[in-house]
């Protein structure tokens, strides 16, 4: 017993399907009229408006196979209702059977719902009720009804064809196909295969409009050929491999289609090439057809008057008989026999032949083709051979004629022909540094020099048959080189064509030609050396790798020349004794892809021995393997080790601070004192509210008795903003440290630096540093942290060279943008951080970014905040867009159209550049209308979109019990926002770049407190450094050009901490510059990754092309 449920009839047939199925069962609309439950086979009679035959066959793994003779069934993947209807029947009739079923699972999934095309019954039909609905509707006329009924076809799966090869049992009549091949002629003597279908039940039908049948059986549509019969494909199917053969003719008819409507616009009312009935089969599309009509059960090849069954490829020999004999007069003749009785089809390489198709290489069916052609064309059945074209005649043309068929030579003329092997010889020699070779093809006796044409010896009456592929590929190989060339034979005096000639041409002519080579030459040739290698070590007293380059038979004196070879990319080293050294070979190229990543230069070079900094050999932290030439010393790999493990050497997490790091956070720690111990320095990069700056007190108490000791207080250089959070933060976890704050008066200021030897830690802000930058730079510091490195990305800042002139033992950088625009930006950084890393912004530039990202790694960590998600909670992210009223459009669509117009004259007369100010001022103007037109429209008395979806989401949240921080660009909009705020009678706190630095940390304590539920702040001033995780919404009421700080922003409530989700929204004013920059936002988001996680594309600043994108200038 196969037992059904109604699960798995509901996934057999989908919910549409098993619901209409059910009505019939229900009405009593089905008769089983055959069953056998041992085997799962059943047949039944559904009763719709017409009588339906459904066939089922149920395995014991439930797997259905079921047929139906309705149109619905072959027109979808689901089964159709009267499918449903009878499974429903057999469903009953086990249930009422006794007997205990077993049931087995079911391998099938759900699918889509499907729609019904079942026509007898138009009312279950989902396109049928389309016109009578909508046509009711008063903004649609009948037109319009018919249009959205055809766009609901277009896109409806019926209209696609899907593979016939369904079950054996499907009930619809095969019918017969008889495929004919016919030679279609064109052009002089010159064929195409063609092809014409006869198709019917049992009588056959010629199928006159061949490509109207293909199009009507693509799309599942009915064909009609006479009254007698019409093809449907609800009645009829095709056998596999006609099906498969109707398939590709459909294709080539599309390709053919194509082309025609391509090559002439008139094509629709020229004839088709071979008429309506036949379809000429190009020949690129021959070898995808000729397998399926090997496969085809009737086949018919029609060549001459002869019609032949079947087709297929045949290994037989060409049916052609070449006779070779002297004339009855003077001279000699050649007789060809069978060529008239073979059909050259020359563009498919093929020649039929008493019915067969005999396929031949390309270059000899072109011979053939032209043989042909010249004997049908003289209409000659021999050829006279003059006896001064004889000897000729039997070294071209026999040998050529031997590929194309069997070649008999009378007795008398073979008597004479001396067919011998070629011996073909090939002398070199060097004369006043010039490279002389002869060449000789030898038949026996008989020598022959290829450039003069002459022979040494040769028997007078003597017929030589000369191998000619073998010499055409002998002079080929000598005409890759640049000889010159005299009767006396080949020369040349160019080095590089030279090395060229022996290292690559002489290996592949060897193989056709014996060379003999005096001393003067070998020489030349370096037959065997030892692999060279190179051995990497490191000077811990120095930390600098030590190189040293070892090869066999190459004195040391000479390797500082091989390695300046290897720098230029030669092919080969001249060697001392004039040995030709290849440099070509897997080690050499290992040994300059090393050399290149370490930045070794010629004055690092002594003797066998060059030494460079450590830090450019690091880029090998990622490798697992080496290859065969580069060595690395034990003490090498022990520090590759450390870098790649930086807890290997399991420095001690200060025990204050234990209770504190994260694991990540210990992690960095120990990457920081890797760091140090080997004298680096590094960028800490984790991603905003990780917890850069605990990690970086962290070191800092590891290393106060150091501090202490040696009198260096470590530096911490900040944004203004974030100088008072640092003392906030290092009181909070590391009360001991004695930090002050370098701020006030310049008469303070100097205090505080004067007295600096008292303090563990001095703490300032970018731009103190570089006003009192002559003191700082009288003292060196134990360690240097600099905050927000992004504030020196650009390296021709003051505040960049001022960074990089503080005297520090350590340097570290944190940042959670290390690049935002441009990959410079990240050598602006690490100039400060660790300058040696690279030496010279040339040097960087040259390097590609994968090779910038091998350097970087193992000096800049970064975590983000998906790889400790389980510490984070989720923060969604959504646009919230809005049309511009009516009042505020009008302003902003004029004011566009002003500027429209103004930078296309800016751009076309005084070019980009020199009007970027003038441009951008102009789209921040535009900006400003989207956020609120009274920001610089004087007089300006109405509202703005953005503004009142503002404050509705302020009430809704509020009544939600959230939290919200709001982020604007323009103070003025903030001011606005404030106001109304105030009108409402809703508390907030404020911030932007006015509120004093110290302010700041305790307007953040008291929202995080609870004590008020709105923040309103200045996009730069509030975007860094805060901690607001007391919020748990985020609104951005204006995009900024870069996504990173608007990221910055949202990651202020994003942080460690936070308990609750965050939900970050943009205001985004639609169809706008704001849509814009949008999408130029989703450009630049990624851009932080471009090194970090290589494969993104750079965009160093705003362009001219986006440019005219914003505002939308062709």
């Amino acid at each position: 017993m196969h037992a059904l449920s109604l699960r798995i009839i509901k996934l057999l047939c989908g919910e549409a399907f098993y619901e209409r199925g059910e009505a019939y069962f229900q009405d009593g609309k089905v008769t089983i009229t055959d069953s056998d439950p041992i085997s799962g086979s059943y047949s039944a009679i559904v009763q719709g408006k017409k009588r339906y035959d459904v066939t089922i066959e149920i395995d014991r793994a439930l797997d259905v196979d079921a047929v139906c003779t309705c149109l619905a069934f072959s027109s979808y993947d689901k089964y159709c209702k009267h499918i449903a209807a009878a499974l429903l029947q057999i469903h009953e009739l086990q249930e009422l059977n006794d007997r205990p079923t077993k049931v087995y699972p079911s391998l099938l999934h759900p699918e889509d719902r499907p729609y019904d095309d079942d026509d007898e019954d138009a009312e279950d039909s989902p396109l049928s009720h389309i016109e009578p609905r909508y046509a009711k509707h008063a903004g649609l006329q009948t037109a319009d009804t018919r249009l959205a009924s055809s766009l609901l076809g277009l896109f409806d799966s019926r209209g696609q064809r899907t593979s016939t090869n369904r079950s054996i049992l499907d009930a619809r009549a095969a019918l017969e196909v008889e495929l004919t091949i016919k030679l279609h002629p064109y052009g002089y003597r010159k064929f195409m295969f063609g092809i014409e279908l006869k198709i019917g039940p049992k009588r056959l039908y010629i199928v006159q409009r061949l490509r109207e049948f293909l199009e009507k059986v693509d799309r599942r549509e009915p064909f009609v050929f006479s009254k007698h019969f019409t093809y449907d494909p609800a009645i009829h199917r095709f056998e596999r491999e006609n099906d498969a053969v109707l398939r590709q003719l459909y294709q080539i008819y599309r390709h053919e289609m194509i082309f025609r409507q391509s090559s002439n616009r008139f094509y629709q009312a020229e004839a088709p090439s071979g008429g309506e009935r036949m379809l000429l089969i190009p020949p690129l599309s021959w070898s995808s057809l000729l397998p399926l009509l090997q496969e085809a059960p009737t086949v018919l090849l029609q060549a001459g008057s002869q019609t032949y069954s079947g087709i297929s490829l045949s290994d037989e020999a060409v049916p052609l008989h070449f006779s070779f004999d002297q004339a009855p007069s003077d001279g000699y003749q050649l007789q060809i026999l069978g060529l008239d009785m073979i059909t050259m089809m020359e563009e498919y390489g093929l020649i039929i032949a008493d019915g067969k198709l005999l396929q031949l290489p390309a270059d000899s069916a072109k011979r053939l083709a032209e043989l042909k052609q010249l004997v049908d064309h003289t209409r000659r059945p021999s050829i006279a051979i003059a006896p001064e074209q004889m000897e000729p005649f039997m070294e071209k043309v026999i040998p050529g004629l031997m590929k194309l068929g069997s070649v008999q030579i009378a007795e008398a003329i073979s008597d004479r022909v001396l067919q011998t092997q070629l011996k073909a010889k090939l002398y070199l020699d060097r004369i006043r540094d010039r490279l002389v070779a002869g060449l000789e093809f030898q038949y026996g006796d008989i020598v022959i020099n290829p450039l003069e044409g002459s022979d040494k010896k040769r028997g007078t009456d003597r017929i030589l048959m000369r191998n000619g592929d073998q010499e055409r590929q002998i002079l080929e190989l000598m005409e890759l080189v640049p000889f010159a060339r005299t009767e006396a034979g080949y020369f040349m005096e160019d080095e590089d064509s030279e090395y060229e000639f022996l290292y690559h041409v002489v290996p592949q002519l060897e193989r056709l030609l014996t060379v003999y080579a005096t001393s003067a030459v070998k020489v030349r040739i370096v037959t065997k050396h030892a692999p060279p290698k190179v051995t990497v070590n490191v000077d811990e007293r120095t930390d600098w790798l030590e190189f040293k380059f070892n090869m066999d038979g190459i004195p040391e004196s000479e390797i500082r020349n091989l390695l300046q070879s290897l720098e230029v990319k030669r092919k080969y080293h001249r060697l001392p004794d004039g040995a030709l050294l290849p440099l070509e070979g897997a080690e050499f190229q290992e040994i300059i892809r090393f050399l290149n990543d370490v930045g070794l230069s010629n004055g690092d070079i002594v003797g066998a021995e060059f030494r460079v900094p450590a830090v450019r050999g690091l880029h090998l932290i990622d490798s697992h393997e080496n290859g065969k030439a580069i060595k690395l010393g034990k003490s090498f790999r022990q520090l590759l080790e450390n870098m790649r493990n930086p807890d290997n050497l399991e420095f001690p997490v200060p025990s204050s601070l234990m209770p504190v790091l994260r694991d990540y956070q210990a992690f960095g720690f120990q990457w920081m004192k890797t760091l140090a111990h080997y004298r680096f320095g590094g960028i800490l990069a984790d991603d905003m509210g990780l917890g850069k700056t605990v990690q970086a007190i962290a070191f800092i108490v590891s290393v106060l008795p150091e501090i202490r000791k040696r009198e260096q207080p470590a530096l911490i250089v900040s944004p203004a903003s974030l100088v008072y959070n640092w003392l906030n933060e290092l009181k909070k976890f590391a009360p001991e440290i004695r930090a002050v704050i370098a701020d006030g008066t310049k008469t303070q200021r100097s205090g505080v630096l004067s007295g600096s030897m008292e303090a563990d830690v001095i703490i300032t802000s970018y731009p103190l540093l570089r006003r009192d930058l002559t003191q700082y730079m009288k003292q060196s510091f134990h360690t240097l942290i600099m905050d927000e490195a992004q504030y020196f990305k650009n390296h021709t800042t003051q505040t960049a060279q001022a960074v990089k002139s503080i005297d520090a033992g350590y340097r570290f950088a944190l940042t959670g943008t290390p690049i935002e625009n441009s990959l410079e930006e990240l050598w602006s950084i690490f100039g400060a951080v660790f300058p040696e890393l690279f030496p010279s912004r040339q040097a960087f530039n040259e390097l590609t970014r994968e090779s910038v990202a091998r350097r970087v790694r193992p000096f800049l960590l970064r975590r983000l905040k998906s790889d400790v998600l389980q510490e984070l909670p989720d923060k969604i992210e959504s646009i919230q867009a809005s049309e511009l009223l009516p009042e505020q459009k009008q302003l902003y669509v004029g004011f566009l159209a002003k500027l429209q117009q103004e930078t296309v004259k800016h751009l076309n007369e005084e070019g980009f550049q020199k009007n970027r100010i003038r441009i951008l001022a102009g789209i921040t103007r535009l900006r400003q209308l989207c956020c609120h037109p009274a920001l610089f429209v004087d007089g300006y008395e109405g509202s703005s979109a953005k503004f009142e979806q503002l404050l509705d989401i302020i009430e809704e949240c509020q009544s939600a019990g959230k939290r919200l921080l709001i982020f604007s660009q323009f103070t003025e909009m903030l001011g606005l926002i404030s106001r109304e705020l105030g009108y409402r009678g809703v508390s907030y706190f404020y911030l932007d770049g006015q509120t004093k630095a110290s302010e700041r940390v305790e307007l953040c304590n008291r929202f995080n407190s609870g004590e008020r539920d709105l923040f309103l702040l200045s996009l730069k001033a509030g975007g860094t450094g805060l901690n607001l995780t007391g919020a748990d919404t985020v609104i951005l009421y204006d995009l900024w050009w870069n996504p990173a700080v608007e990221q910055q922003a949202a990651d202020r409530a994003h942080r460690i901490g936070q308990k609750n989700v965050v939900q970050v929204i943009r205001l985004v004013a639609q169809g706008t510059v704001e849509d814009k920059m949008y999408e130029l936002q989703q450009k630049k988001k990624h851009l932080i990754d471009e090194v970090i996680q290589p494969g993104q594309e750079a965009i160093s600043s705003l362009s001219e092309q986006e440019i005219r994108e914003i505002l939308m200038i062709q």
